[in-house]
């Protein structure tokens, strides 16, 4: 005698006063956002969230006992640098103390060589920089491994703070803040060291590009000798060999480089002029100060949670200080925790069930593919042969990162973090040269997420999501094809969205598309733009969702949510959809889908995430690719009436 089937949809949480065809995302979770009141400390709250609290509770419980591990093990490495956050009284006794050193080398800058040579120096420990180094694999040569510059600089979310209307009273805060911090440090008049950081930054932002421009992967892919970089940035004071001498990188890691917005590069260069020194030294002191002010005393930890947080998101609480030093510890030594976290809380027979269900989406796009009408042969050709590199990482890696080198004080909290970010600065450069590691995580095992790496060509899903609402063992399959069986064929997505589809099977930027299937692609493509662009919160009905910028996100999900209601109909092997808890398997795939989308966030933050983040809010996410899927419509038998309904002439069909 076997057990019933579960569902796997919490049928009280359904609200009968909202009818699925005309909110679907509230019929789903309205109970719950009546509800819930979003924690003190948190900007949103949602599905993603209660799972990354449970994360964060096991991870706290590995690192508490690690304070007790063996001395010299890495386990300790973990208990120490914990320790030293949770030492609140050491940490006030020093006051600034800690940031002092790095302060009295920014207020010695008296020239603009000066200030190049000690950004350099400074940002091999963590210190601020005018541009955001990282190193990936090369987009027109995917085997080897390039140093990448991006633009950076500022102290506001994005460039559009600086300029937009909407955004004024955000800027005076800001003043507000950075002079407030400077005074804190110590320094003199204040304010007006603020009025010129202000005054840089807003200079500086005006050379960035937008948040669009900077998703365009062949706009920003320019590959070019340090010579031509050089060439940039050099102003009529300026000669940017000083910072690359200042950063210590041999010259072979930057012969060669891939610049992302090489304009910025020379409207930064232009800025970089003696009579700036006073305010480049201010700016110096303040990012400085900022990026400190964590790992500060108690002063320093309100004055920036009093604008990052609440100004910027509306939080009201800081976040307790055991979760910031979990945080911290994740951040530095996250693998070293993963490896413990996977032995603890991902059963083997958890990463098998997901393998199925890979296979089963892979199968599921490799039909759709194949059948696409609008699609030619020659790129249908292409774009299967992608699909068949396509490697999919479950779980954890296969390999962990070594930290031997890594030195952890439990007295000293400041000089940890500058050392755990000398030592990443040195791992990332140390691949230089080295053969493309394709067994590298870019996430934890413990991270509530998953991603796509162009590069790479990889689907990566950590242990930490493959939970309820997303994935359980033991339910029916609808609700899992539904929620993670969508999160995958989003993943997936991504390899064919607008800018994934401009890479090949091997992660090569290269255009495998003849100009009749791009066209046809773009047609589809800005017709979701539209949708998207015509959406707005109902927390901020004067704000609209980009549909430019969100134009990737929502191609995964769309294609995400149409694959794997494919792919759930593979599973079956033929078979009719069984009835459980009195709900059809189609119905059981939509609530699922709904559910994983239980999302609640303040008016501040989505107001900042509508500018800056790729990612619709989560009732769009639910709501807006539904209406764009024939079985939805089936499911719930929509009309011409219902909230939900778009004619089919306005239906999106991308994969």
């Amino acid at each position: 005698m076997t057990d019933a089937p579960v569902s796997g949809i919490a049928l009280e949480e359904l609200d009968p006063t909202v009818r699925p065809q005309d909110d679907l995302f509230r019929h789903v979770n309205g109970k719950w956002i009546e509800r819930t009141e979003i924690p003190a400390d948190r900007a949103r709250y949602g599905s993603f969230y209660v799972l990354a609290e449970e994360a964060e509770k096991a991870v706290r419980e590995i690192v508490e006992e690690s304070r007790t591990a063996e001395p010299g093990t890495e386990a300790r490495k973990l208990g120490d640098l914990f320790t030293s956050f949770l030492d609140e009284e050491r940490v006030e006794s020093l006051g600034s103390g800690p940031v002092r050193g790095v302060l009295d080398a920014a207020t010695a800058v008296d020239s603009i060589p000066s200030l190049l040579a000690t950004v350099g120096r400074l940002e091999r420990s963590g210190g601020p920089g005018f541009v955001q180094l990282f190193v990936d694999n090369d987009p027109g040569n995917p085997e080897r491994y390039l140093v990448f510059l991006e633009q950076a600089g500022l102290g506001l979310p994005d460039e559009s703070y600086y300029r937009e209307g909407g955004f004024a009273e955000v800027r005076a805060a800001y003043g507000s803040h950075v002079e407030r911090m400077l005074a804190l440090g110590g320094f003199d008049d204040a304010a007006a060291r603020a009025g010129r950081v202000l005054e840089l930054e807003t200079a500086l932002a005006a050379a960035h590009w937008d948040k669009v421009r900077t998703r365009d992967s062949q706009a920003t892919y320019n590959l070019l000798p340090w010579a031509h970089v050089r060439a940039l940035l050099a102003g009529a004071d300026a000669d940017p060999e000083a910072w690359r001498e200042g950063l210590g990188a041999p010259e072979s890691a930057l012969a060669e480089l891939v610049v992302r917005e090489p304009s910025f590069l020379e409207g930064l260069g232009a800025l970089l002029t003696e009579d700036r020194v006073d305010a480049w030294r201010d700016w110096l002191c303040w990012h400085l100060l900022h990026g400190a002010a964590p790992y500060l005393s108690s002063a320093f930890v309100a004055e920036n949670f009093n604008f990052y947080g609440r100004t910027l998101t509306g939080t009201p609480e800081l976040r307790a200080r055991w979760k910031r030093g979990v945080s911290l510890v994740e951040g530095v030594l996250g693998e070293a925790v993963g490896r413990i976290y996977v032995e603890r809380h991902f059963p083997p027979s958890a990463k098998e069930a997901m393998d199925i269900l890979v296979e089963h989406l892979v199968e599921a796009y490799r039909r759709s593919i194949a059948d696409l009408d609008w699609m030619g042969e020659d790129t249908r050709a292409r774009a299967l042969e992608k699909l068949e590199k396509f490697t999919p990482k479950i779980g954890y890696p296969g390999k962990w990162r070594d930290y031997s080198a890594l030195a952890i004080e439990p007295g000293d909290l400041f000089g940890n973090v500058r050392r755990a970010a000398e030592f990443e600065f040195a791992r990332e450069l140390g691949k230089i040269g080295r053969p493309l590691d394709r067994d590298e995580w870019f996430m934890t095992p413990q991270t509530v997420n998953a991603y796509y790496n162009p590069g790479f060509n990889e689907i990566v899903f950590p242990a930490a999501i493959l939970q309820y609402p997303f994935f359980t063992a033991d339910r029916d399959a609808a609700a899992n094809y539904g929620a993670i069986g969508a999160v995958i064929g989003h993943e997936i997505g991504h390899g064919f969205d607008d800018q994934g589809s401009r890479f090949d099977g091997d992660g090569r930027l290269t255009d495998w598309w003849t100009a009749a299937d791009r066209a046809a692609f773009e047609t589809r493509t800005a017709s979701l733009i539209a949708q998207y662009n015509a959406l707005s919160p109902a927390q901020a009905p004067d704000h609209h969702v980009n549909g430019a910028l969100t134009i990737g996100e929502n191609i995964g999900d769309l294609g995400g949510l149409g694959i794997a209601w494919k792919a759930y109909l593979l599973s079956l092997g033929g078979a009719e959809p069984p009835i459980v808890d009195g709900l059809t398997g189609a119905e059981r795939f939509f609530l699922s889908w709904a559910q994983a989308w239980q999302m609640k966030g303040r008016s501040e933050e989505i107001v900042r995430l509508l500018t800056i983040d790729p990612h619709s809010p989560s009732e769009f996410r639910c709501n807006q690719i539904v209406r764009n899927l024939e079985p939805f419509y089936a499911a719930f038998g929509l009309t011409e009436t219902d909230a939900l309904w778009l004619a089919p002439s306005s239906r999106v069909t991308i994969w």
